[in-house]
């Protein structure tokens, strides 16, 4: 393994550690599995559920460029 695995074994870790730390609403983990009462309505992401939102979007882009960086080199 060289060090493009090991970083995209990092990032896809801190990803799903994101992804699971965003809140939908009231619902928060529990709409995943189908317990979210939230009735429907839109709300901003502000604060930290917006810092959370860039850095998985930041991410996420970076793993799939080193997963092509994987396949040239």
């Amino acid at each position: 393994m060289n060090i493009i695995d090991y970083i995209q074994i990092a990032i896809s870790v801190v990803v799903i550690t994101l992804i699971l730390l965003q809140e939908r609403g009231a619902g928060g983990l529990g709409g995943a599995f189908g317990g979210s009462d939230t009735g429907g309505f839109y709300q901003a992401r502000r604060g930290m559920e917006k810092m959370f939102f860039w850095a998985t979007l930041i991410l996420v882009i970076g793993f799939a460029g080193l997963a092509l960086l994987n396949l040239v080199v």
